[in-house]
């Protein structure tokens, strides 16, 4: 009598296995992939906030948290005004104010000055925003380097 090893039987049933069609879905690559989408967005995130280039003051006031997109005006060295990314000429800025009003004149709108720019300019943008209608003024600033 000699001994069965098994193994005839055992090689049908994994013939039989490979040709089955896997039912399981393999959700590492999108792991992979939602994590390498992650890393982008959180670099490139901080890039998009404001594209005018604009030299900021420090100060050590701290950081002010906002749940929106802010308005923001921006004077640069030069003078030239900037709605978000728009130039826009001193005498439009009421009217262009006044038609973005959405909720009222309850939003804030934050001030960009950049350090070299006149004093003067930057306080005149700012009483227009107030001759708009705009209570809510902050100016925006880099923190201190310590």
């Amino acid at each position: 009598m000699g001994m069965s090893t098994g193994r005839s039987g055992g090689s049908r049933r994994r013939r039989g296995k490979r040709n089955q069609i896997m039912s399981e879905i393999n959700v590492t690559p999108f792991v992979d992939v939602m994590l390498v989408l992650l890393i982008v967005f959180m670099v490139a995130a901080p890039l998009l906030t404001v594209g005018v280039p604009i030299d900021l003051p420090e100060t050590q006031a701290k950081a002010l948290s906002s749940q929106t997109q802010p308005i923001s005006l921006s004077v640069n060295n030069k003078g030239q005004i900037f709605l978000q990314e728009t130039e826009i000429p001193m005498n439009e800025i009421v009217a262009k104010l006044s038609a973005i009003a959405k909720n009222g004149y309850e939003e804030r709108i934050y001030v960009r000055g950049d350090k070299t720019a006149d004093y003067g300019a930057v306080m005149q943008v700012m009483g227009l925003i107030s001759q708009a209608g705009y209570k809510r003024l902050a100016m925006v600033t880099l923190q201190e380097q310590k």
